[in-house]
């Protein structure tokens, strides 16, 4: 309003709480007065986070690519006084360097150019308009187990047979990736594809990538070998990463995934835990440096250890008197275990104490900055990551942190709309609430709940009586109400009664956050299971067909999509009755999650009449396990063993027709 008054263009920066460039741009040039002069002078400005408000980070930053920018943050995005976008950027100097024009030559050069050649202004906004207005194509031919599976073929041609990972640099985890080539295996009976994820997880968990004092994974590594990492640690990477540990550790028994997912929570204990819910991020920067808190020189390792204990401790953590890391001409070092001697138990031992003075004194340092926004989305996505890792790794301590976590977010950020209706809000942070949430937000919620539901029982896990399943109800009908867009079908990210965007988008594809496309897909197909409702598999289906062209014509970029059509046509239901049933239930939840759904009948529910093991319960005796696939479930078994070797059988040969 204000810049449609003054008629004046808007900058719009988009960036988070951390990213270094963006740190950079803010003392470079906003917090410079003579900049700040001229920025206020031309432009009404706009500073948004990307995290807070990724809707608005998704429609300009799909503008900025329209632009034939690579894109990225922050990002600098020139509007006009209705904010569309006709020109952009990525990180502008306070000074030309590297050929990139000084930052406030470009603010002068874009107000004359809005003001002096108007109709070039408006053809660039309708241009970018009807660019991000075209709609992706809808239904097309059906998606089979054949694309998951030459996908998952082609995949692993491109994992790098030394390090894991895809081949090059720099190296991302790629969840979903290695989450389709893991189902891969299991479906194929491939066990090269499970021993590429195996070799993946193990190379990332000995690398730089991980803090081996703190816990926790860095966002990606710029090198090959997962040396050296961009430090920032981010919540939705470590959730995606720890169900993946537990997982292949469920599959491999490696110990040191067993190892790290441990870590990982007690990373989130001690560092990103506020009123129960989880932080989004830890910076990459402190007193001005990347990686200042994190690296090591020689000198100091011995200060803090001994000389003595300090040369043990660097056989195993990569540590020298040259370092292993060049920062502006200082020798440093990265620990790792990438090319380590292996350690014993013995050496275990005598290494747990010295990583204990290291963590110590690292602590004193000036710690990087914490993102405490409480977000709906990546929460969900932590919380059902620690249900699931604790049932695949008998932890059911993690569940109460779960259950913890999920109070916050229903208690803070659940509302009643203008019609009655219960939805989230996206994120919570000094009691400032941002609604309404996105699709994500119930989405990941959604499965979170599910998640709550399935392991409310497990022996130690004293998961508070709450109504799990309703609130999976309530915000699956909240997306189907306020998010799938009418014409595609589609999820959009935004609300429908959103009055901050000028358009909303619906991507499909991956991206380092999960999509909700995904995310959501996987939980309706579990609704259905825990409500016995096939409508949920309806609308399942019926999306799994609207996606398919966008899948076809880039399956590795939808490989979340495919992962869910995984559960959908390989996922057992696992029915557990009787009053002495707790060894079989315990024993249906150790199964892994990827590939099962638990209806635990405890009396606060009942199969409905429309489910194959609705009749069979009744006659379970003192206890029975139930499994069920396409519609058919197995005669009875009354212990744990048998009912392992039995869903291993029918997870071997389900697959369902679509």
């Amino acid at each position: 309003m204000e810049a449609q008054k003054a008629n004046k263009p808007i900058l719009l920066s988009v960036g988070y709480a951390a990213c270094h460039w963006c740190h950079v741009m803010a003392h470079e040039s906003f917090e410079d007065p003579e900049i700040a002069a001229v920025m206020n002078e031309l432009f009404v400005n706009i500073k948004v986070d990307r995290e807070e408000r990724p809707d608005i980070d998704h429609l300009y930053m799909s503008a900025l690519h329209a632009f034939g920018e690579r894109g990225g943050w922050p990002m600098t995005m020139f509007l006009t006084p209705t904010g569309e976008a006709f020109w952009g950027g990525t990180y502008f100097p306070k000074t030309e360097q590297f050929g990139r024009p000084a930052f406030a030559a470009v603010l002068r050069s874009v107000a004359r150019a809005f003001r002096a050649d108007p109709g070039r202004i408006t053809y660039n906004a309708r241009v970018i308009r009807e660019a991000l207005s075209k709609m992706e194509p809808t239904g097309g031919e059906p998606l089979r187990p054949a694309i998951m599976d030459s996908l998952a073929a082609q995949i692993a041609d491109y994992i790098d047979p030394t390090n894991g990972g895809l081949l090059g640099a720099p190296k991302f985890p790629n969840a979903p990736i290695f989450e389709l080539l893991w189902r891969a295996g299991a479906r194929l009976g491939e066990a090269r594809y499970r021993d590429l994820v195996d070799l993946t997880l193990t190379r990332m968990a000995q690398g730089g990538i991980y803090d081996h004092l703190g816990g926790g994974f860095a966002r990606y590594s710029v090198d090959e070998r997962w040396l050296v990492p961009h430090f920032e640690k981010m919540l939705y990477d470590n959730a995606q990463l720890l169900e993946l540990l537990a997982l292949c550790h469920r599959g491999t028994g490696n110990p040191l995934l067993r190892t790290r997912a441990r870590e990982i929570v007690a990373w989130l204990e001690h560092d990103m835990t506020v009123d129960g819910a989880f932080c989004a991020s830890l910076d990459a920067d402190s007193e001005g440096e990347e990686g200042k808190f994190y690296v090591w020189t020689w000198d100091e390792l011995v200060s803090v250890l001994g000389e003595k204990h300090a040369a043990f401790f660097a056989e195993f953590y990569g540590a020298s008197l040259e370092g292993n890391w060049d920062e502006n001409g200082a020798r440093l070092t990265i620990l790792n275990q990438l090319d380590a001697t292996a350690a014993t138990a013995a050496d275990e031992a005598r290494l747990a104490p010295l990583k204990a003075k290291l963590f110590a004194a690292r602590e004193k340092r000036v710690h990087p900055g914490r993102d405490d926004k409480l977000m709906a989305d990546w929460n969900g996505l932590m919380i059902a990551a620690l249900v699931n890792a604790a049932t695949a790794l008998g932890e059911p301590r993690w569940i109460i942190s779960a259950a913890r976590a999920y109070r916050f977010i229903v208690e803070t950020m659940q509302f009643t709309d203008a019609n009655g209706e219960r939805r989230l809000a996206h994120s919570a942070r000094h009691g400032v609430i941002v609604k309404p949430g996105l699709a994500l937000d119930h989405a990941a919620m959604l499965r979170a709940a599910l998640a709550l539901h399935e392991a409310r029982n497990m022996v130690g896990a004293k998961v508070p009586n709450h109504d799990y399943l309703g609130d999976a109800i309530a915000w699956a009908r909240a997306i189907e109400k306020h998010h799938v867009d009418a014409q595609t079908g589609f999820l959009a990210m935004s609300a429908d009664d959103a009055t901050d965007v000028i358009l909303r988008l619906a991507p499909t594809a991956d991206d380092a956050i999960p999509n909700a496309h995904p995310v959501y897909l996987a939980a309706l197909v579990r609704l259905a299971s825990a409500t016995g409702d096939d409508r949920w598999l309806e609308r399942a289906d019926a999306l799994f067909a609207r996606l398919a062209s966008a899948v076809h014509a880039n399956p590795v970029g939808h490989a979340g999509i495919l992962n869910a059509l995984d559960l959908r046509l390989r996922g057992l239901e696992i029915v557990t009755a009787g009053p002495e049933r707790q060894a079989l239930y315990e024993g249906a939840l150790a199964i892994p999650f990827s590939d099962r759904m638990v209806l635990d009948l405890d009396g606060s529910d009942a199969l409905p009449p429309s489910h194959p093991a609705e009749a069979q319960p009744k006659a379970a005796g003192a206890c029975a396990a139930f499994v069920c696939a396409g519609g058919v479930c197995s005669l009875p078994v009354h212990d744990p063993a048998a009912l392992r070797g039995l869903a291993e059988e029918r997870m071997r040969a389900a697959i369902l027709p679509l």
